[in-house]
């Protein structure tokens, strides 16, 4: 049966959702599931931009039959040519032998690489600012490299306004019914996916982002849809969406704000966490959030981590190392170009406490634009009344920077 909801007048989206997917990428958890999102244009042409993930196979070819109903798909554009959108290429071709495809270089490139026979297909290789007519509608294609992948491209529609923005503007999430961004409370119930999403997948290419949303600033007064390949779809209030790109490309924190992030063996190091959540909101400072390493998902850290302005990690020392989730969070936040945040530190050892100066250091040589506080927490084995003069020390430090 076919499920298909209306962009526009004459483009639909044709896509799909999945609740049976429990890991992203086979890293990142996705409870609340994850769309598959593909758009059909029905002009002079029929144009079918992206496909979807191998598993949504069968619903994009019952949407996209159901549409066509009977006529033949002329234009096949790929922006995006990850799994997840591209697995269902080679199905389209099978069934549509005379599609003419369109994408760029490296994107036909890697359809070989996957064995999609294209070859016996009319391709349309493109690069930046090449335009193709399908009737009424002209698009013209801006080159999207690394956003996040090496071969991507987002395609503006010059007729009605329309940014096919692949994975940019994307978000983790099932639609189930509500493909708007106005139908749901997006601030409510999607941010925390969204934020996810784009600091975790896409996150670490920052400057491309960057460049991407420099490029759209020269048509943003002509955009009137932002359909990305995961998500809503944006046809209200954009400019709150591209803000918060703009900040997480720029690694700028959303707010200001306390993350504490503990890694505890027997649980003292989790109380002197706690102690110090408890002075900085006695202190006024109660947008505070405690996140044990070892049972939160790193995803999860690394998005807070964007969203924050301030990080506590609070470790005990381990085999005369940091803690090993600790320091999994640690390449985390570096391999995803994390910058532009304060620290503080709190460590722990019983007999040789090395925690806190291995991550000042792991801060200082393979981060960029980080700063830590002088102030720091040294417990030796647990929190004792000896050290509330350095808790309270450590807590209006951490004020005293946001100011």
């Amino acid at each position: 049966m076919y499920c298909v909801r209306n962009v526009t007048e004459d483009l639909y989206w044709v896509g799909a959702n999945d609740h049976r997917l429990h890991l992203f990428e086979n890293i990142h958890p996705i409870p609340r599931g994850v769309s598959y999102n593909a758009y059909l244009l029905l002009d002079e042409k029929s144009v079918l931009f992206d496909t979807v993930d191998w598993s949504a196979c069968r619903q994009l070819l019952e949407n996209i039959e159901h549409l066509l109903a009977g006529k033949p798909l002329d234009f096949l554009v790929i922006n995006h040519m990850e799994p997840d959108h591209g697995a269902s290429i080679e199905e389209i071709l099978i069934r549509y032998p005379d599609v003419k495809v369109i994408s760029t270089e490296k994107s036909f490139m890697l359809m070989r690489q996957f064995g999609f026979h294209v070859d016996g297909h009319e391709c349309i290789e493109v690069k930046e600012g090449d335009t193709q007519t399908f009737g009424r509608h002209t698009v013209t294609f801006v080159a999207a490299p690394m956003v996040h992948w090496p071969e991507a491209m987002v395609t503006f529609d010059v007729t009605n306004g329309v940014l096919f923005s692949a994975d940019a503007f994307g978000s983790f999430g099932a639609l189930d019914g509500k493909l708007f961004a106005d139908e749901v409370n997006f601030d409510r119930d999607w941010i925390d996916d969204a934020r996810r999403y784009l600091t975790n997948i896409v996150g670490k290419y920052g400057p491309h982002v960057q460049l991407l949303l420099k490029k759209a600033a020269g048509i943003l007064d002509q955009i009137r849809f932002i359909c990305p390949l995961h998500g809503p779809v944006w046809r209200k209030d954009l400019m709150y969406f591209i803000d918060k790109y703009d900040k997480w490309s720029r690694y700028e924190p959303e707010e200001k704000g306390v993350m504490i992030a503990y890694a505890s063996m027997y649980g003292n190091t989790e109380a002197a966490a706690q102690a110090l959540a408890a002075k900085l909101c006695e202190r006024g400072m109660t947008n505070v959030w405690v996140y044990d390493v070892s049972n939160t998902h790193v995803s999860q850290l690394i998005s807070e981590s964007f969203r924050l302005s301030h990080i506590v990690l609070a470790s005990v020392t381990y085999n005369l190392g940091i803690y090993p989730v600790m320091h999994d969070y640690l390449m985390h936040m570096k391999g995803l170009n994390l910058q532009n945040r304060t620290f503080a530190l709190v460590e722990n050892g019983s007999w040789a406490c090395k925690s806190g100066d291995l991550m000042q250091k792991f801060i200082h040589e393979e981060m960029k634009n980080m700063t830590v506080l002088n102030e720091r927490l040294s417990l030796a084995s647990a929190l004792n009344d000896g050290k509330a003069a350095e808790l309270d020390a450590l807590a209006d430090a951490i004020l005293e920077s946001m100011k």
